[in-house]
């Protein structure tokens, strides 16, 4: 999600969950009937039948979950914990030692404690462009994004055992089975829809990645010590309500404003979450874009803001996740992770993972490809989408949907992203419906 220009995607905080849902329903099929429409290209193939049965699926899946007494399976049917069961055993056969760039460590966290699952080690050659052609593993499994291992270091070979360090700690023990020379025009083309290096994303393939792609087993040693806790995915659903309630994902890179605490709020609401059910707020805090606030900052903000709220239908995690801007693959990738976690539904917001052009600013994506991939694959993921609404603050109702205020003809208050930003920085009054004063307090103190 961009820094916020208008707040443009919220309902009102006082309405009743009736009569939010009823608020909710004619956008909300909005946004579906525009999904069905559009075709999503560039990311991967055409959609066949997936996409043809997508609202179908969802509506079966309600069903199923209404009844179903089990928390959602992982991805792949099985939740990976690669620990080493005996860590001095693996440093024993190292042959390497490999330090590790910030956005590495996270994938090979996320692969250690299963938030990549069914993934056991980083892809072959053959998985990589299956991800990359097809958006599947090897074996069909829907997968976003490739999860690769890069290097630059000639000697490295076939056979090596690489002691997997970040920051000087060793976190892992890699297996080299294979080592390939990327093909990134067509890992860019496919998975970021461009080959423009105008894109952070394939900026960040291009420039920052070695030539060479490293497959093999990842055995985990430890966990990386970081400024913000992140829980893994067991511990997650350890500490989530009981299996038969819904858990709504809502991802984020940014600090939470008030627009994003409503949308995630109301996602409650919709249509096809059962009543009782909870949100689980799951902000990456690796590395994003390079003009974003830091993790640690973003993660002090929304540790304020789960204290002022204290809302018991949301929880709170953090996820060691790297950025790509990869929109419609992104938005793949997310609701894979957030499986893992176990989590049943995902807030698909418009140009989610979305980036511009570091030229013209131009957008790469349209406002709802992220949606239309999503829908498309509902039924392969065994989730359910929530989609954001079209909303916006307004003086005498507060947050209402778009069509509502031009219907009874409301004054719309908004506030730039870069208006926000000047105003933070000459420490003028930030208004209320904007932002919670905890966040701006935090963020005036360390940006």
């Amino acid at each position: 999600m961009a820094a916020l220009t208008s707040a443009k995607i919220f309902v009102a905080p006082t309405a009743a969950p009736a009569a939010r849902r009823a608020a909710s329903a004619k956008p909300v099929a909005a946004a579906k009937a525009l999904s069905a429409r559009k075709a999503v290209a560039s990311f991967t193939a055409r959609p066949t039948a997936a996409f043809k049965v997508a609202a179908k699926a969802q509506r079966n899946t309600v069903m199923a979950s209404a009844t179903s007494s089990v928390r959602i399976a992982p991805h792949g049917g099985e939740l990976v914990n690669l620990k080493a069961s005996d860590t001095a055993a693996a440093l024993a056969r190292c042959t390497k030692k490999v330090e590790l760039s910030d956005r590495n460590a996270c994938d090979v966290e996320l692969l250690m404690v299963g938030g990549f699952s069914p993934l056991k080690g980083f892809a072959t050659e053959k998985e990589y462009l299956s991800v990359v052609e097809n958006m599947c593993l090897e074996d069909g499994t829907v997968f976003g994004l490739p999860i690769v291992m890069d290097t630059s270091d000639e000697s490295i070979k076939v056979g090596d055992v690489l002691e997997l360090t970040y920051q000087g700690a060793t976190l892992a023990t890699m297996d080299v089975t294979e080592k390939f020379l990327a093909n990134k025009p067509l890992e860019a083309k496919n998975c970021y829809g461009t080959s423009s290096i105008e894109h952070p994303g394939v900026m960040m393939i291009s420039m920052e990645r070695g030539p060479y792609y490293l497959a093999g087993p990842v055995t985990g040693i430890a966990l990386p010590k970081r400024d913000f806790p992140c829980q893994t995915p067991e511990e997650v659903r350890a500490q989530l309500p009981d299996a038969d309630v819904d858990v709504v994902a809502f991802q984020c890179r940014n600090p939470v404003h008030r627009a994003h605490y409503e949308l995630f709020t109301r996602a409650l609401d919709a249509e096809n979450v059962r009543e009782g059910s909870v949100v689980l707020v799951h902000p990456t805090c690796g590395p994003t874009q390079g003009d974003d606030i830091p993790g640690t900052v973003r993660y002090k903000t929304y540790e304020v803001l789960k204290e002022e709220t204290q809302d018991p239908k949301v929880r709170w995690a953090y996820l060691p996740y790297s950025m790509h801007m990869a929109g419609p693959r992104e938005a793949i990738q997310h609701m894979i992770i957030r499986k893992n976690y176990g989590c049943t539904h995902f807030i698909i917001g418009r140009d989610m993972a979305g980036s511009k052009s570091c030229l013209d600013g131009e957008d790469f994506y349209g406002a709802y490809d992220a949606q239309d991939l999503a829908n498309s694959k509902c039924a392969e993921l065994g989730m359910q989408t929530v989609p954001s609404l079209n909303l916006c603050f307004t003086e005498e109702e507060g947050y209402v949907t778009a069509d509502v205020a031009d219907e009874k003809g409301l004054t719309r208050k908004n506030l730039s992203g870069t208006k926000f930003r000047q105003m933070l920085r000459s420490g003028e009054d930030i208004p209320e419906w904007f932002a919670f004063k905890s966040v701006v307090k935090v963020l005036r103190e360390n940006v």
